[in-house]
């Protein structure tokens, strides 16, 4: 007869090989780009929140470094921070990355009094277009469609493009809805002295498929944890009003066209 101990102990050996690893609870450094409201200046914003509710149920807790978009990818290429946010499925990063954990929706935006309905590129057609720095190599089919519009520029200047539809100098914006809707917020709080009236109703149509993004950590355990709390935190609908919870501060631009939410 085997002895007994020898027995628990192999039966206990079996399981932890069988579990994955989990990380102990860490204080990390997020590294994530300055895209309000997804990450704002001081660390909050909708992707902020998401990050931090999932890591925190894994018991870790989160500090963010917020730096210009894309300066984020390269400043932890070069070995900074613990982890880095909203990288493109399968961009070739350091680390681990993990499973899709945000969305962003581009689309178009443009002046509700125009009554405009943009349900698709070809809609653009013969219209003043400007999207941000890249758009046309990111987003699908518009590298083609931008011959048959009257113009088209790519703006880096986020708060520009608010400006420019505002006053009326362009048809529409191509871009993320909620990024777009927070920049004419900013704009509305600014002085007065503006050359045209920024409470001017905009409307959002989202004419593209979501962009997909995941996390990028050094640690395959720390990798495994946001994973595992990811898909808790959505089952029980924690992500789900996190966004919606953002949505709802655009209501007025977004409709339900941003994600569904």
């Amino acid at each position: 007869m085997s002895n007994p101990s020898r027995v628990v102990a192999a039966l206990a050996f079996a399981l932890t090989t069988q579990l994955p690893a989990m990380a102990s609870a860490e204080d990390l450094t997020i590294l994530a780009g300055d895209l309000p409201p997804m990450f704002n200046a001081d660390g909050t914003g909708r992707e902020a929140e998401v990050i931090t509710t999932v890591m925190e149920r894994c018991g870790h807790s989160v500090t963010f470094e917020i730096q210009p978009f894309t300066r984020h990818w390269k400043t932890y290429a070069n070995g900074k921070g613990d982890g880095v946010a909203t990288v493109p499925l399968g961009m070739p990063l350091d680390g681990h990355q993990s499973e899709v954990y945000i969305q962003y929706q581009n689309g178009v935006s443009s002046l509700t009094e125009a009554g405009a309905s943009y349900a698709d590129l070809g809609a653009l057609s013969g219209q003043s277009v400007i999207a941000f720095m890249g758009a046309s190599e990111i987003l699908p089919g518009l590298k083609d469609a931008v011959p048959s519009f009257k113009s088209y520029k790519e703006v880096a200047d986020q708060i520009g493009q608010s400006r420019m539809i505002f006053g009326k100098r362009v048809n529409a914006v191509i871009g993320d809805g909620m990024i777009f809707a927070e920049y004419n917020r900013q704009l509305r709080d600014q002085a007065d002295d503006l050359m045209f009236d920024p409470n001017q109703g905009v409307t959002f149509q989202a004419i593209f498929a979501p962009s997909d993004y995941g996390m990028n950590f050094r640690s395959e355990a720390l990798t495994a944890d946001f994973n595992r709390c990811y898909s808790e935190a959505s089952a029980d609908g924690t992500i789900d009003a996190i966004n919606k919870k953002w949505a709802d501060q655009y209501r007025d631009t977004l409709g339900t066209q941003y994600l569904g939410h």
